[in-house]
């Protein structure tokens, strides 16, 4: 049902989604992603079975909220160390379900032109998780998210602060820009997939992934073919 409301939504908020590549099914999967806008939950659970890790600011968002409490999300007190614990435990559920996790690795979301570094401390939990959920592996795969047209042309400066949201207006009136604008296309690009045993190197994994999506934003953003 999440899912079909989503696909529901993308169509209420213009937006055209492509996707490139699949996200593997496989072994319970952490997709490491970029971040733009609230809009990314709506079009990644379009065509994706997954559930979201994010900032427990976003579960008193008006509808923002409810949207990523459809996918079963994970909020996490990004300031409360205790926290972590109860993070850990709900990500052990998951993956012990074989469901796939959407980990925003920046820390917060950007206007899509550039990537901020990913941070590997929620990355570091799933070492944890993994080991209350039994498993022996898991999969870590990059996943990019960019809006690159508006009506078919290239996006501009202005429209890709109104997509991601700048803070210099209310989410209420971010919302309504957002409807008032024509179609968006966006691109939910799966990378390959790493392999993380217990003794795996988060940092190193968590830099990898950061590499690949870089590299797959800029090309996307230059309208070039991903490799």
């Amino acid at each position: 049902m999440p899912r079909g409301l989503y696909k529901l939504l993308v169509i209420f908020f213009g937006l055209k989604v492509d996707v490139i590549g699949k996200a593997q099914t496989k072994y319970p999967v952490l997709l490491v992603a970029n971040h733009i806008s609230w809009l990314d939950i709506v079009a990644i659970g379009s065509v994706a079975k997954i559930s979201f890790v994010a900032k427990s600011e976003i579960a008193k968002w008006p509808l923002v909220g409810f949207f990523a409490s459809l996918q079963k999300t994970i909020f996490v007190a990004r300031t409360k160390k205790a926290d972590t614990k109860r993070t850990s435990n709900e990500m052990a559920d998951h993956l012990s379900n074989g469901d796939g996790l959407v980990l925003f690795a920046e820390g917060g979301s950007n206007n899509g032109t550039h990537l901020l570094p990913f941070r590997s401390a929620l990355v570091g939990a799933v070492f944890s998780a993994m080991k209350q959920s039994g498993a022996k592996k898991i999969m870590i795969q990059p996943l990019t998210i960019a809006y690159i047209k508006i009506q078919g042309l290239p996006i501009s400066r202005l429209e890709r602060a109104k997509i991601s949201w700048d803070k210099t207006v209310s989410l209420k009136q971010n919302i309504k820009q957002i409807l008032n604008s024509d179609i968006k296309q966006v691109i939910v690009s799966f990378g390959d997939a790493i392999a993380l045993d217990a003794d795996g190197d988060r940092k190193k994994i968590t830099k990898e992934c950061e590499i690949q999506v870089r590299k797959t934003l800029v090309a996307l953003n230059r309208s070039e073919v991903v490799k």
